[in-house]
């Protein structure tokens, strides 16, 4: 049996496909060793979703683990309001909506159906400025959806030892650039 992908990668992958990597050398460390600001900022806006305080209705379901046998993806998701049938991943605040997070909502969003549930509607919330962003379903999305299954694969044949071209741009925001021996910063 092939292990499944965690859906957080789907964006970090995105970002650099060695941070995966550099990630699980510092999984047991104490984050504060390495997460930026923003990272600690970003985490503890999920506090209320992590701890399932977010909200007292029955209706919303909050960071429950979801799995997808189809794509060997799971995670977790932010909520899921059963009664709108809406699925919402929040960030802390979206100045920009990156393709990876269209993606961890796709990987979402597929999970939930194989696991039973109906979901009509997916959206981005940016906790900071209090504004939503709907995303057009994979089905109304084709380029998106194969975009979301490419990532998929690639993310599945990564080879770390694979000759490798650093984003300078994305290796100066990088946490673990220190560690990484193509970084260009």
């Amino acid at each position: 049996m092939e292990s499944y992908v965690p859906i957080s990668f789907l964006n970090d992958f995105i970002f650099c496909p060695r941070s995966i990597y550099f990630h699980q050398l510092y999984a047991k460390a104490d984050e504060s060793l390495y997460h930026t600001t923003s990272q600690s900022e970003g985490k503890a806006a999920h506090k209320s979703l992590d701890d399932k305080t977010y909200t007292t209705s029955k209706k919303v379901l909050q960071t429950i683990e979801v799995y997808s046998a189809r794509y060997g993806i799971g995670g977790k998701i932010d909520t899921y309001d059963q009664s709108r049938k809406l699925l919402t991943e929040r960030k802390k605040k979206i100045k920009v909506i990156y393709d990876g997070y269209v993606y961890q909502l796709y990987a979402q969003y597929y999970c939930l159906i194989e696991m039973g549930y109906e979901v009509n509607a997916i959206k981005l919330y940016s906790l900071d400025d209090n504004k939503s962003y709907p995303i057009p379903l994979p089905h109304e999305n084709v380029e998106k959806q194969e975009g979301f299954e490419m990532l998929i694969s690639s993310l599945r044949s990564f080879d770390l030892s694979a000759p490798f071209e650093a984003n300078s741009n994305k290796c100066v925001h990088c946490v673990y650039s220190p560690l990484c021996d193509v970084a260009k910063c």
